[in-house]
């Protein structure tokens, strides 16, 4: 196998039982109560910013995202991004999450966000979002919630509990100041 036989594509359906096999063989049946997928539950994800890694017809790695709120806020939210352990550690992860961000930014998101390792994430512009900010509706280790940043002040906005965007209750503007 060579990098250069690698193909990033956008997900279809036809993915989709290769991506449910990579996702339980990176995150076992554990991964159905994590706050994350939790949050997936009330809407889906994005497929069209969403993305697979083939090596000529075999699913390697995925990412998705999912749409979120948060407060006033907005986002997307990034995961699970999985890749098989033959693929692991040559770079496949990190171009799937640069594509899904670059295809977020296209989209107007104004952040992304995700549960992940700063040491992994940070070096693609992911950072600590400030503790208390937002929560997620199962428990995380909060200093594991980053963010990426596409429109100035968007994490400032998110606050609160985590849902997925379809479920969010619209925030009620703020009353004019006389």
């Amino acid at each position: 196998m060579s990098l250069a036989d690698v193909k990033y594509l956008p997900e279809t359906p036809a993915h989709d039982p290769e991506i449910e096999a990579i996702n339980d063989e990176a995150f076992g049946p554990g991964r159905f109560v994590l706050a994350a997928y939790k949050i997936r539950e009330a809407g889906g994800h994005e497929r069209s910013l969403s993305f697979v890694a083939v090596d000529g017809d075999i699913v390697v790695a995925s990412v998705r995202m999912t749409r979120i709120a948060a407060g006033a806020g907005r986002a997307l939210m990034l995961g699970p991004l999985a890749v098989r352990p033959a693929f692991k550690n040559l770079g496949i992860g990190r171009r799937l999450v640069a594509i899904a961000l670059e295809a977020a930014a296209k989209a107007g998101a104004p952040a992304v966000i995700l549960v992940g390792d700063e040491p992994y994430y940070g070096p693609l512009g992911f950072r600590k979002i400030p503790r208390g900010q937002i929560s997620m509706p199962r428990p995380v280790d909060l200093d594991r919630l980053l963010s990426h940043e596409i429109v100035a002040g968007a994490v400032a906005r998110l606050s609160g509990e985590v849902c997925h965007a379809s479920v969010a209750r619209i925030a009620e503007p703020a009353p004019a100041m006389a």
